[in-house]
């Protein structure tokens, strides 16, 4: 069985030991009764200053909780290609970003059995003072890769950038693509377990979109697990065997990418209609 890397929420050390030994070995992820909720405040402060007096005069509001995931149980097997689909704020990268660790889930638990690559914010852990290169090291440590085999892999890294000099310089002067293709450069260096991806396939320029697309291509071929959140029916099609539809913070349909997708864009397609409706009448 593959290390089990991370486990959420409401578990005593005791009955994480007992799950170690029941997860199926096949399952890469293990999604269990998740819940996320963030805390929003009702009150707008705009100062210090107003926030210190109405809180001497306790006429501050309380905060009120959002619950962005409901519930959402499901599991990945090993080798799967998992498509999320949902409209904006459905809870499809708060749902990637627990599973990556970045976030704890205020109920449930996730389980991840393997080594987890999270294409996400592709230039977080860079420091915008640092030049490139120094950034290739910092954002490698930040996803706990091996020194030494980054520093054997730094000139490939560098050539699949195809930043060439502007390595050198510090990457405040770098446009948000080129950032974007340094991060993916870097993450997509060691062969993970699992690939989680969230709409960033389309970072770069045309010829760069084609070199990372077939990258991830390579990946998949290998056996690599893979989940992806993107708007792009035409690319979860061609690469998810599965998918899982998010409404409203809770799964409405799983099951093959081409049923799922088929009713998603219906559904896409009569909440269109809807809105025009009301803009005639208007």
């Amino acid at each position: 069985m593959g290390i089990i890397t991370h486990i959420k929420n409401f578990l005593h050390p005791e009955d994480a030991k007992k799950l170690d030994v029941c997860i199926d070995e096949n399952v890469a992820i293990d999604i269990n009764h998740v819940a996320m909720e963030f805390k929003v405040s009702k009150d707008k402060i705009d100062t210090l200053k107003e926030y210190i007096i109405r809180t001497i005069k306790r006429n501050k509001d309380d905060n009120k909780k959002i619950r962005i995931l409901d519930d959402i149980t499901f599991r990945v097997y090993k080798g799967e290609r998992i498509g999320i689909l949902g409209f904006n704020g459905a809870g499809k990268s708060t749902l990637l970003r627990i599973i990556s660790g970045i976030y704890e889930p205020t109920e449930g638990t996730v389980t991840i059995n393997g080594k987890i690559t999270p294409l996400l914010a592709l230039s977080a852990g860079f420091d915008k003072n640092y030049s490139g290169k120094n950034n290739i090291f910092l954002n490698a440590a930040f996803l706990s890769m091996d020194e030494d085999y980054v520093k054997e892999k730094y000139d490939e890294i560098v050539e699949f950038s195809e930043l060439g000099d502007f390595i050198n310089y510090p990457i405040k002067n770098y446009s948000k693509g080129m950032r974007a293709k340094l991060g993916f450069s870097v993450a997509t260096l060691m062969k993970p377990d699992i690939l989680i991806i969230d709409e960033i396939l389309s970072v770069g320029d045309v010829k760069f979109r084609k070199k990372s697309s077939e990258k991830i291509d390579s990946l998949m071929e290998e056996g690599v697990t893979v989940l992806l959140v993107s708007h792009s029916i035409r690319q979860i099609k061609r690469i998810c065997n599965r998918c899982i539809w998010i409404e409203n913070g809770r799964i409405i349909m799983e099951g093959d990418s081409e049923t799922v997708c088929d009713a998603y864009l219906e559904s896409s397609e009569k909440s269109s209609k809807k809105k025009k409706k009301k803009k005639k009448k208007k």
